[in-house]
């Protein structure tokens, strides 16, 4: 197979390569990349711990060729350092909302995109956190510290 050439943004840089057209883009992102916040679970697009910021938008990367990212806007966790982002990272550092961590890069990008939503009444509304959150699962927690953490991330 003939290997892909794409130009696409990972976390605000410019990035050129060239991808096999199998290559999914969680294993660009965690191989070639070394961003290793990404995770793989179940590879099957239900778990969510693989989720990324595409244009905004959450996507499952683990269903996703690097090949189709090509001209994309890719964000990670690892490229949570604006304002919001550093605000989402400390308010789940601080209400203990990741403990064995796997899902958490998925649930921080899935809550990302829930606060930058504007069709949302209420970032605050503990429905309306859930509801979104359930695109990820965590076996760990039980939701809760993670509901506190989003609504604590909330600007004032």
């Amino acid at each position: 197979m003939t290997d892909i050439p794409i130009n696409l943004r990972i976390n605000g840089a410019a990035v050129a390569a060239r991808v096999a057209p199998d290559l999914t883009l969680a294993d660009f992102l965690r191989g070639d990349q070394a961003l290793k916040g990404t995770h793989v679970g179940c590879e099957e697009g239900v778990c969510g711990s693989c989720t990324v910021l595409v244009n905004g938008e959450t996507l499952r990367s683990c269903l996703t060729l690097a090949a189709q990212m090509d001209g994309g806007d890719v964000t990670t966790v690892e490229g949570f350092d604006d304002p919001s982002g550093a605000r989402l990272r400390k308010a789940f550092a601080e209400n203990f909302a990741a403990q064995c961590g796997f899902c958490t890069a998925g649930m921080m990008a899935v809550a990302r995109e829930f606060l930058a939503d504007d069709t949302i009444a209420d970032h605050r509304d503990e429905a309306a956190i859930r509801s979104r959150l359930d695109a990820v699962v965590c076996r760990c927690t039980g939701y809760q510290a993670i509901v506190a953490a989003v609504r604590a991330s909330v600007p004032e």
